[in-house]
């Protein structure tokens, strides 16, 4: 059973929702998500390996006026 969210060095990461058949595979998708900014981890289960991702709100952008 995949878990949706793992702690790794006490911080939260969230599971992609794709079980990756070879490790290759996993690699190339935690590139994609390095380059987006996010911290990645990959484990391997018991036959598939598992992308988690976190990223940390750094800017909080509003639209629109303030209201009074």
């Amino acid at each position: 059973m995949t878990l949706k969210g793992r702690k790794f060095d006490g911080e939260k990461f969230m599971w992609d929702g794709y079980s990756y058949a070879t490790e290759e595979e996993a690699k190339k998708s935690e590139e994609k998500y390095k380059e987006d900014g996010f911290e990645v981890r990959t484990i391997k289960e018991k036959d598939h390996f598992e992308v988690y991702t976190r990223r940390v709100v750094t800017e909080i952008v509003l639209e629109g006026e303030a209201p009074i």
